[in-house]
């Protein structure tokens, strides 16, 4: 088996919450997740890809072991990306999937990262904004205007509770499920998803296209800029 060296930026940043740790389910994220939603996820992930070929600088923010990254890389022959993660086993697992020099991994918290650069046309989280709280969800949507073009786009995969009776009877229990088994596998201290629509709205940033799967127990989203903001 050949060897892999993996540079990893280590960033020093102001004191945050303490972050779930992921490092033990690292090596087996992708099975845990077959098993449980088979491809729906990572088809949640890479439903908006087709509109991404034109994209140069990407910031992905808690991309697990790299699935989406790799995807984006594949099919996006220009684009370089800032992928960052405060689980090293996480991002040693998106580092050797991608194995780019395309691909530059950021040790650190999401929530206090400075970004290197001030013109990303792409943010990217999937299944990340539900381990935040709605002010820290505000606040990451706020920080990152400061960081993007104009023409930018933020593409977003999460879980939600339709309102009707699936969504009660469903949906809700499995959520509330998965938070539980992850708070005992993880320390994830979260308990219900936040309402990330409204704090993504309250910092600037507009819906303009959203695709539903398993009855709207997933979605796919694509914001943009609210230029009236």
């Amino acid at each position: 088996m050949r060897n892999l060296t993996v540079q990893i930026d280590l960033q020093e940043h102001a004191a945050a919450p303490v972050a779930p740790n992921f490092n033990r389910l690292a090596s087996l994220y992708r099975w845990m997740e077959w098993l449980t939603f088979g491809p729906a996820l990572q088809r949640c992930r890479t439903a908006f890809i087709p509109h991404l070929r034109n994209r140069r600088q990407a910031l992905i923010l808690g991309d697990g072991d790299g699935r989406f990254t790799a995807h984006l890389l594949h099919t996006n022959s220009g684009i370089a990306v800032d992928a960052v993660d405060a689980s090293s086993g996480m991002l040693f697992q998106l580092a050797r999937r991608t194995a780019s020099s395309r691909v530059r991994p950021h040790l650190a918290d999401a929530r206090t990262f400075q970004p290197p650069r001030r013109d990303y046309d792409l943010i990217a989280t999937h299944f990340f904004l539900d381990c935040l709280a709605n002010d820290e969800v505000r606040d990451l949507a706020s920080e990152l205007r400061n960081y993007v073009r104009p023409n930018a786009v933020w593409i977003i995969s999460e879980f939600a509770i339709p309102s009707n009776s699936y969504g009660r009877a469903i949906a809700r229990p499995l959520i509330s499920f998965l938070y539980l088994a992850f708070d005992i596998l993880t320390g994830l201290k979260i308990r219900q998803l936040p309402n990330h629509r409204l704090a993504l709205a309250q910092s600037g940033w507009r819906l303009a296209h959203e695709q539903k799967r398993l009855a709207g127990l997933l979605i796919s989203e694509m914001w943009s800029l609210d230029p009236d903001f």
